[in-house]
């Protein structure tokens, strides 16, 4: 057991302490404010305070896991061992920022309570983040801290005993549409095929009559492709369902239609599938609930995971509405159109309430890459060259890998740069 000796245990120190020697670093941890226990403790142990007692491992703190509320704090970044890191500690220190501050600050989201400009779909900017502006975004920079922070706690106690972590990797399949072409209905068949008209869409027009008339596969009728891709790899997929009404950003079939309650029976036979909470769904707990009983309906078996549309994320209002809608797995926690880490982690955690300083019962699960932030690639290998250079820092904490991907982008009838690299990444080759 580790023992660490602070001044004020609060709900955010424990959290983090938890998280770090817990779950990151699966080593057993207790916090004391009695230093005649700490000084009697014959096993590792670490000051956090703002002095050390002794000569003991001791890590300066930084005042903000002894606060409440939301504060503006000034954050100068620092370079420790080519890895960005804020709030500087003293010479004293064994590490020379608060690793357990600055970890808390970016898994909280902490900056996404201070005052921003939401974009159009009321989500926090990408560009607002202190990941982004300084350039760290592609790095998860709390795993590597504490991966430093387990190297000098292993030199300075030679006999630590620390659990073992596994690379792990996922795909995230979202399904807000499952048919390009069929069961659409008369109306928004013609309506759509009036649009390819006008627009002289011709192949598309060809594609859509060839599907209708059975001649062809529905495009994005991927799923036993899919099915049989994952069955013959060691990377498994999550598919994630829109079951929502028809709306502006919600397009799917109805879900009262059999075709449609077929096909997600028959996926969730084969694999995971969950909900993808509609675009209207956001601030509406109730419509959420009812999202969530009509696929538990469908596939007859508990539905636990959400990925919210759009990547929609209100913090800390929309974990608070997920879990008010029993789910307790998140797989929201990522940009559109930037690869990287947006809680600066591949390590999934529970998410922290800093408005309520209250832990909540739903488990995080951060993705790296969605596909919609390669579109600014025109050269697939710099596309590519991403994703290797991400998966790489992950690999090297023993993280977890997850991407996102959509049946609109993976068509298996005909050549495809999107099914190419999705086959290439659930292979070895990446």
């Amino acid at each position: 057991m580790l023992l660490v000796y602070t001044y004020k245990i609060t709900p955010r120190l424990t959290y983090i302490m938890k998280h770090v020697f817990n779950t990151m670093l699966q080593i057993e941890v207790e916090l004391t404010t009695k230093v005649e226990d700490f000084i009697a403790h014959e096993g590792p142990k670490i000051t956090y305070t703002k002095q050390p007692l002794q000569n003991e491992f001791f890590i300066k703190s930084h005042e903000l896991l002894f606060e409440q509320g939301i504060s503006d704090h000034e954050i100068g970044i620092q370079i420790w061992d080519d890895v960005p890191a804020f709030f500087a500690t003293s010479e004293k220190s064994a590490i020379p920022f608060d690793v357990f501050a600055a970890s808390f600050y970016l898994i909280s989201r902490y900056e996404e309570y201070l005052p921003h400009v939401k974009d159009e779909h009321g989500r926090f900017p990408v560009k607002e983040s202190l990941a982004f502006k300084n350039e760290f975004l592609q790095k998860p920079v709390v795993d590597i801290w504490v991966q430093k922070l387990k190297e000098a706690l292993q030199e300075k106690f030679p006999d630590i005993t620390f659990g073992n972590r596994e690379f792990q990797q996922t795909m995230i399949i979202d399904i807000p549409v499952i048919y390009r072409y069929k069961k659409r209905g008369i109306i928004r068949t013609l309506g759509g095929s009036a649009v390819d008209l006008t627009g002289l869409k011709f192949r598309n027009l060809l594609r859509r009559f060839l599907t209708l008339t059975g001649f062809r596969q529905d495009p994005f009728d991927v799923f036993d492709e899919l099915t049989s891709l994952h069955r013959n790899s060691k990377v498994p997929a999550i598919f994630f369902f829109l079951i929502g009404d028809y709306a502006t950003y919600d397009k799917s079939i109805s879900y009262h239609n059999k075709n449609f309650r077929a096909k997600v029976k028959e996926v969730a036979d084969y694999s995971i599938v969950s909900l993808m909470a509609s675009y209207q769904s956001f601030k509406d707990t109730r419509r959420l609930k009812m999202e969530r009983k009509r696929l538990i309906n469908f596939i007859n078996r508990p539905v636990k995971r959400i990925r919210h549309r759009f990547n929609r994320i209100n913090i800390p209002d929309t974990y608070r509405k997920s879990v008010e809608a029993e789910f307790n797995e998140d797989y929201t926690m990522g940009y559109s159109y930037e690869a990287g880490f947006r809680a600066g982690t591949c390590t999934p955690f529970y998410f922290y309430d800093i408005s309520f300083e209250e832990l909540l019962p739903i488990r995080v699960n951060p993705f790296c890459v969605q596909y919609t932030a390669l579109y600014k690639f025109v050269n697939f290998k710099k596309a590519l060259g991403t994703i290797e250079k991400c998966k790489a820092e992950v690999q090297k904490v023993n993280g977890h890998f997850n991407m996102v991907f959509s049946n609109e982008v993976l068509h298996f009838d005909e050549p495809n740069k999107w099914t190419d690299l999705y086959k290439k990444l659930i292979s070895e080759e990446v």
